[in-house]
């Protein structure tokens, strides 16, 4: 499973405004050219995450977006989601019976159980924990593989 550009360009441009404060309405000019994102990406992400209550949007001379709640309760999930829809790494994750070997199978509940760790990761990394983290590098508790 590879994220969209578009669900990287949408976390990029919450990170950023997350950077900048809550309370500070930011150009998507300045995010677009800040991040690297076309503008006319960045408009239809925003509308996305603008309708899905991550950012709020205000017209005007001193409008532009910012975060609409605080960094600390919007997850990683939350905006893929959004974008991308539900996490999904093989269709029989989603429905067995859509595969004809998933009753003699031995991987799938290796992708049942990959999907599960990723979407508990990307749901426990809040925005508030990047914005704290040089970088964006985290600390993530991943297994050793032998």
């Amino acid at each position: 499973m590879q994220i969209t550009r578009q669900a990287d360009y949408a976390v990029r441009a919450v990170l950023y405004l997350a950077r900048c404060g809550p309370e500070t309405p930011v150009a998507t000019a300045e995010i677009a050219q800040a991040q690297k994102i076309p503008p006319t990406f960045l408009t239809k992400i925003v509308s996305q995450l603008s309708a899905a209550g991550i950012l709020r949007t205000t017209r005007g001379a001193h409008g532009g977006v910012a975060l609409a709640r605080s960094a600390k309760d919007i997850s990683l999930l939350e905006i893929v989601e959004t974008i991308d829809g539900p996490v999904l790494l093989n269709t029989c994750v989603l429905d067995p019976a859509s595969c004809p070997e998933s009753l003699n199978c031995p991987v799938q509940q290796v992708w049942c159980q990959a999907q599960a760790d990723l979407i508990v990761t990307l749901e426990r990394t809040k925005l508030g924990q990047l914005v704290k983290t040089p970088a964006a590098r985290l600390p993530l508790a991943v297994p050793v593989l032998h």
